[in-house]
């Protein structure tokens, strides 16, 4: 507050401000403290996790497999459109079909062996057996599985930012420590120093605390290289500048429900593979069904539809064409047996999957456990240690030990907390770990 006040005060106030008592100024400056406090940039990991989902290159491929989808789906209503072919050919013979003579009187003349023939053709399908709408399903499917599987690709990044975001937790509340201890020894080195001054006290103990608070800035500048480093990666991941003075908030506890349904994306995944493999097999079962079209043909050539007339002339025909494969060696069904191995593929996988992620749980809930035994061990600790430094202190003033013997005390108080710190942040890691494996931590932190 010091500080804040120190730096205030060189600001040229008379610009902006009438001339202000001392009290009136303390006033102003305190008023403005809960503002400045508000401006210190802080995140989540709730907000880290919804920025990674937004902002890795990876999900831009959400929008671009929509397009492909809109694209795929209007070309295959196409084929519900006439299709208009044109086609041109010239031809020379060997040979041409020839009656050989005089028929009743009438002299006919051979085909010429040059022909020329150019056709506009015209294809309106009638029926298809439902192939285009299933067509437009499986294209659906397909896409559906390309979403889900970037899902789980961007679902993959919680751990990464999860583990990111505690790693830099820890440091943070490391520093705190630090400063509570640099705090404490530095009203220990002002009393020494009194002792010191006044004779009571040798030279040399002001000298161990001048030491113990150079490593305490050392291990601080320390803390704030690799501070730097973890937030710079963290920073990339979500795509948003992480400032070095950002305050990390310490995320909510959620209780652990073992017995809770998974809800991973993989699992989605698995049926909607099935679902593919089901419209693959309908699309096989149509694709046997008969396809019945009218077609228009329009043309121009030497010769027409009269192969007697060896001139150029104008022509057109128009029906309607069934097209039906009634056997096709056995091809269809071997291809949708091959398409039941898939199913199988997908639910031995999926299976798999489930084994996996539950034999993680289960080693998640082993160190959660874990942890809360160390706490407990730690929480008996710490309070006697306090008493042990407490006296320590007292002796220090009183020249009975030496300020080194003081150190060791406070240090073995400054290392169960930190293990205290540790333990706690390592529970709440694995808690949090433990419903991103299970596909429920969005649903408990809403």
């Amino acid at each position: 507050m010091k500080h804040l006040i120190d730096s205030i005060q060189h600001v040229s106030w008379k610009l902006v401000l009438p001339p202000l008592n001392k009290d009136s100024f303390l006033l102003v400056v305190l008023l403005s403290f809960p503002f400045i406090i508000q401006a210190q940039e802080t995140i989540s990991l709730d907000k880290c996790l919804r920025l990674v989902h937004i902002n890795y290159p990876l999900a831009k491929q959400t929008s671009l497999l929509t397009e492909q989808l809109g694209l795929d789906i209007d070309a295959i209503k196409k084929d519900r459109l006439p299709k208009l072919d044109l086609n041109g050919q010239a031809t020379y013979q060997s040979e041409v079909t020839s009656l050989g003579g005089q028929l009743m009187n009438v002299t006919i003349d051979p085909p010429n062996k040059d022909q020329y023939h150019t056709t506009l053709d015209a294809n309106q399908l009638i029926y298809h057996g439902g192939l285009i709408d299933a067509s437009i399903k499986a294209k659906e499917t397909k896409a559906a599985i390309g979403q889900q599987e970037v899902e789980i690709s961007l679902y993959g990044l919680k751990n990464r930012v999860n583990h990111l975001y505690f790693s830099l937790l820890l440091l943070q509340e490391n520093q705190d420590l630090l400063r509570a201890k640099e705090s404490q020894l530095t009203a220990r080195l002002e009393e020494v120093r009194a002792g010191v001054k006044y004779g009571t006290l040798l030279s040399s103990s002001a000298d161990a605390l001048e030491v113990e608070l150079i490593k305490i800035q050392q291990r601080n500048t320390e803390l704030s290289m690799s501070k730097l480093d973890l937030l710079q990666q963290l920073s990339i991941m979500i795509g948003t500048d992480l400032q070095p003075q950002v305050v990390l908030q310490r995320p909510e506890v959620f209780p652990v429900v073992p017995d809770q349904t998974s809800q991973r994306p993989e699992l989605l995944l698995f049926e909607l593979q099935k679902s593919q493999v089901d419209l693959s097999s309908d699309l096989l079962e149509r694709s046997k069904l008969p396809k019945i079209s009218a077609f228009a043909q329009g043309g121009y050539g030497n010769p027409g539809l009269n192969m007697l007339d060896n001139t150029f002339n104008s022509f057109f025909m128009t029906g309607v064409k069934l097209n039906w494969n009634v056997f096709d060696w056995d091809k269809n069904r071997k291809e949708r047996q091959s398409l039941q191995i898939d199913r199988n593929i997908v639910d031995s996988q999926k299976e798999t999957f489930e084994l996996n992620n539950d034999l993680e749980l289960v080693n998640l809930q082993s160190e959660i456990d874990k942890m809360e035994e160390l706490i407990r061990y730690d929480e008996q600790i710490i309070p006697r240690f306090e008493k042990m430094v407490k006296t320590a202190e007292s002796q220090l003033k009183n020249g009975v030990i030496t300020s080194s013997a003081y150190i060791t005390e406070f240090t073995n108080l400054y290392e169960a907390k930190s293990n205290l710190a540790l333990h706690k942040t390592q529970k709440l890691l694995n808690q949090i770990q433990y419903q991103i494996t299970q596909g429920t931590y969005e649903k408990s932190s809403n």
